[in-house]
């Protein structure tokens, strides 16, 4: 089983996530961009990640930047609320996020993102 980390900073969306993926995935979740790299350092089999965009401290994309840069081989992914912009569009187009997906999700859209991701990268 494929383990997704999720990271979100409101409990109800971790709780929805996991309900939703759970069957499908081990799913891993993190309330903030600090836990979610010790997530990734506890769990080095993760494969995705999915951060939301908006949170204190360290927003999603500080946290796929920082994580990028220390973790290889891995998925990932930016789900918000927020509108996508400049700096959205530059991380995709330079592959430090895989894809972007606007709230409230659509699971299928999300799953189909995964396996073709994860299909991609390189088994250790």
């Amino acid at each position: 089983m494929k383990k997704v980390l999720y990271i979100d900073d409101e409990k109800i969306n971790l709780t929805l996530f996991k309900f939703t993926f759970q069957k499908k995935y081990d799913v891993i979740l993190a309330s903030s961009g600090e836990e979610g790299l010790r997530k990734l350092n506890e769990h080095s089999n993760i494969q995705i990640v999915v951060s939301d965009w908006k949170m204190p401290e360290m927003n999603g994309l500080e946290f796929v930047k920082k994580a990028v840069s220390l973790y290889e081989n891995k998925c990932f992914f930016l789900l918000t609320g927020l509108e996508k912009n400049e700096v959205v569009e530059e991380y995709l187009n330079e592959g430090i996020l895989n894809y972007y997906f606007q709230k409230p999700f659509n699971r299928d859209l999300l799953e189909k993102h995964f396996e073709i991701c994860t299909s991609n990268l390189k088994i250790a």
